[in-house]
């Protein structure tokens, strides 16, 4: 009796940890689906192009970001040039709601993410470039660090605003929305801003007067990099009639 107990107890024992293995293994494979589900699959930037980087957050006006995007994109199908590699930024790995309502992943955070050498930053308008945008220090200081290395940045309506606010366009001369140069003017007393200008370029700074004609300020800097043909057959693309000369800009030697 005593040996058939003894028996019982061996095999409950042996079950028991068969049980417990099982789970173990379970819970082992469910973790690691999970982490290979939630690991972050980032752009493929190819090695021998400008990196552009879009800033995003929400109230990200849909035009200020499509136009340059849609233009900068287009130059991987244009051959004998480097061609432009486009991203977005933002301060989440969550996805951020543009202004018209459009949910955006984006590609980096830059905030926690180890992110590649921007060559380029686009910064486009958004709802509270105005007022609280311009509090947030971890965005303004992104925007400074990047601009300390980066060939070019762009801004698109108020995304200007972002820029002064970093202190970039000191000693600069800039443009905005047509209808808030007054508002930049009073904020930024010190700042040379632009009437009647649909962009400016003055060093590495392109800023733009936004919505439609962010086309254009992304074709001139095609224009700059490339030349006028290329930049010509990337209008044509959108069926955009491009010459530079008709456009109301000011290029600051």
């Amino acid at each position: 009796m005593k040996h058939l107990l003894y028996l019982f107890t061996v095999v409950l024992v042996v079950s028991c940890n068969s049980s417990e293995t099982k789970k173990e293994i379970q819970t082992n494979t469910s973790t690691n689906t999970t982490q290979i589900q939630k690991a972050k699959q980032f752009p493929d930037l190819k090695p021998d192009r400008y990196n552009v980087a879009f800033l995003i957050m929400d109230g990200t006006f849909n035009t200020e970001l499509t136009a340059p995007f849609d233009i900068f994109q287009h130059t991987i199908f244009r051959d004998s040039i480097k061609a432009m590699n486009v991203f977005t930024v933002a301060n989440t790995d969550h996805a951020i709601t543009t202004f018209e309502g459009m949910r955006l992943l984006p590609d980096y955070n830059y905030v926690t993410d180890s992110l590649p050498k921007i060559d380029i930053l686009v910064v486009p308008s958004a709802e509270h470039h105005l007022d609280s945008d311009l509090d947030d220090m971890v965005m303004l200081n992104f925007v400074k660090q990047v601009a300390k290395t980066a060939k070019f940045i762009t801004s698109h309506c108020d995304g200007a605003f972002v820029l002064a606010e970093a202190g970039l366009l000191n000693n600069k001369v800039s443009t905005t929305f047509p209808s808030d140069i007054d508002t930049m003017r009073k904020r930024y007393p010190n700042l040379d801003i632009k009437k009647d200008v649909l962009f400016v370029h003055d060093g590495k700074y392109i800023t733009s007067a936004g919505g439609a004609k962010s086309f254009e300020a992304a074709l001139y800097l095609c224009e700059y990099l490339y030349g006028k043909d290329v930049a010509k057959s990337l209008a044509g693309g959108l069926v955009i009639d491009w010459d530079v000369t008709k456009i109301p800009h000011l290029i600051v030697d």
